[in-house]
């Protein structure tokens, strides 16, 4: 948490005024029952009407510069709790950039979002009740204690007892409830994750008739959410009835003993009604206070989950300097080398890939193929860096991935992942994602490259046309040839096609291919084809069986229909009609 209030350095003169303007405003309201003691003392008894609409002007004006002060101090709060806000989230968003799939995958991306939105706006209203009443509270409960210890030393007892008792009562519930309110954050990510999933996978979920067990499974976390939540509101809620039966139990003892002393003739009328007003006066600052507790308590809990997400840091190591800056030579034929590259998942029990060895040359067409789960993707991925190697090493242009920064490493690598991705906006925009300085020009020749130029051509507004959240608009074909084209246009020195195509009918597959293969521009560009389709990859110069995460052959077309069984398999079972 120390971490998160380190943020409030930049508004320290907003931290400073706030809790200022909030005492100014105690300070008038604690003056407030000696006004109307002496109104009842003065005015009432000696029946001065005069005296009393005097003084009922003056507990005007102390009401009116009371509240300018709280609603300038409302102001400060408020922008210090914002700003707070706004810096933290973007600041959070930027180190979750930073982290590598491997963290990304082990946190998960419902929590993220939790702490990125839910979290936050926790924290933002506790920095802003904090600064609003954290002072102002106590200051009223013991500047009324104090007040009351001028006006008579017996009555005051009965306020010190009252406060020690609450403040007892007040901070037993804070510490049973700050864990409780981590599990019920941790609940609530659950939710999010499984409100997620159903939302992206709406269509699977109906096409496999699972909608009356996705209900079922989000009824259950959402009655699991709620029973936590219900068990701390509880818990919580005990914090306004047990103060308001002390302090009343407490006022009706200071009622009874200030009435014996009026009797007694120790105390004035006009006193009581003070030391009533003082107690009332606690009352509620106490239950502001509880609930300001209650808050704050939330808020650390958001807090220190949020800092867990800062704690957290990329298990790659960044290299700060250009791999051509540090004097060594990079002029190697070969675009890609895998030296005995191995990797194991975070927490995977095995090895998603084992030994595997191989080398492509500059300006080769290499194509993976393999069964299901036997690690094409995570091959590939490993190209551009996302995830490091276990063991061995993996090459770009003879030098170790892990020897460039990220920058020049992924501006030399161009790779359109399984799942097509596109934003929300234009087909153009999407497309500037890989070259935002290429011209119209540029862009048609990719969506010609692409074979999405006569779709696109097709449309109203062209190159203009809106592309809804994810694509939604669009077909799986033509998301995944604008995904293509997204790619082809920054012209990279490696183009990864991690079944790319997979959503493309074979004539138009093969025309990408052949438009791929034919591509014009000053870089002699190494492309690599991942596909479960034999017909896909059978023209490259050189391909790789993957098989339970290791290399079961290299080689071409008719090399592995010869000498390779796994290769053998895979291309009988497609062309068994044949």
């Amino acid at each position: 948490m120390k971490q998160i209030w380190s943020y409030m350095k930049n508004y320290k003169k907003e931290t400073v005024l706030a809790p200022l303007f909030k005492m100014l405003e105690a300070c008038f309201e604690l003056c407030v029952p000696l006004v109307i003691a002496y109104i009842t003392d003065v005015g009432i008894v000696d029946g001065d009407k005069g005296f009393v609409v005097k003084m009922g002007l003056v507990l005007v004006a102390l009401a009116a510069i009371g509240l300018t002060c709280s609603i300038t101090a409302q102001y400060f709060s408020a922008r210090a709790a914002v700003g707070v806000a706004t810096k933290l989230r973007h600041n959070l968003f930027k180190h979750i950039e930073s982290l590598s799939f491997t963290e990304l995958d082990k946190i998960g991306t419902s929590t993220l979002i939790t702490r990125m939105t839910s979290d936050v706006n926790q924290v933002q209203s506790g920095v802003n009740m904090f600064l609003r009443l954290f002072l102002r509270s106590p200051f009223i409960v013991f500047g009324a204690m104090i007040m009351a210890f001028a006006i008579d030393f017996k009555a005051a007892l009965i306020f010190v007892v009252t406060i020690v008792l609450l403040l007892i009562v007040v901070f037993a519930i804070i510490l049973y409830t700050i864990p409780m309110y981590k599990k019920v954050q941790a609940a609530l990510d659950r939710v999010l994750g499984v409100t997620r999933e159903n939302l992206t996978g709406a269509r699977v979920i109906r096409a496999f008739g699972r909608e009356k067990d996705e209900i079922e499974e989000y009824d259950s976390r959402t009655d699991k959410l709620v029973r936590l939540q219900v068990g701390v509101g509880r818990i919580s809620a005990l914090m306004n009835p047990v103060t308001l039966l002390m302090v009343n139990i407490a006022t009706i003892i200071l009622v009874w003993t200030g009435a014996v002393q009026v009797d007694n003739g120790s105390l004035t009328r006009g006193d009581v009604i003070a030391l009533v007003s003082y107690m009332s006066q606690i009352l509620v600052e106490l239950v502001k206070l509880a609930n300001l507790i209650v808050t704050l308590t939330k808020a650390v809990a958001c807090g220190n989950r949020i800092e867990g997400v800062f704690n957290v840091t990329s298990s790659m190591e960044l290299k700060d300097v250009l791999a051509t800056d540090t004097g060594e030579n990079v002029d190697s034929p070969y675009a890609i080398e895998f030296e005995h590259a191995s990797l194991k998942y975070d927490g995977g029990a095995e090895e998603s890939l084992s030994d595997v060895s191989f080398k492509v040359k500059r300006g080769e067409t290499i194509g993976v193929i393999g069964g299901t789960g036997s690690g094409k993707s995570t091959l590939v991925q490993m190209i551009p860096r996302f995830y490091d190697v276990s063991s061995g090493a993996v090459k770009v242009f003879g030098r170790d991935v892990r020897d460039y920064n990220y920058k020049e490493l992924r501006s030399k690598i161009s790779i359109v992942l399984q799942k097509a991705i596109l934003f929300k906006g234009t087909i153009k925009e999407n497309i500037l994602w890989g070259n935002e300085d290429a011209t119209d020009a540029q862009i048609m020749e990719a969506l010609e490259i692409s074979q999405s130029k006569e779709f696109v051509e097709k449309k109203e507004e062209g190159i203009e046309s809106p592309v809804e959240q994810g694509g939604k608009n669009l077909s799986g074909g033509q998301k995944q040839r604008l995904t293509i084209a997204r790619a082809v246009i920054r012209k990279p020195d490696i183009l990864i096609l991690d079944d790319s195509s997979s959503a493309l009918d074979f004539a138009t597959d093969s025309k990408l291919r052949a438009a791929i293969k034919n591509m014009n521009g000053e870089k002699e560009t190494t492309v690599v084809i991942v596909s479960q389709r034999a017909s896909a990859i059978m023209h490259a110069d050189k391909i790789v069986v993957l098989d339970d995460g290791m290399v079961a052959g290299i080689g071409t077309h008719d090399e592995l229909l010869e000498s390779n069984q796994v290769y053998k398999e895979i291309y009988m079972s497609q062309n068994s009609a044949n």
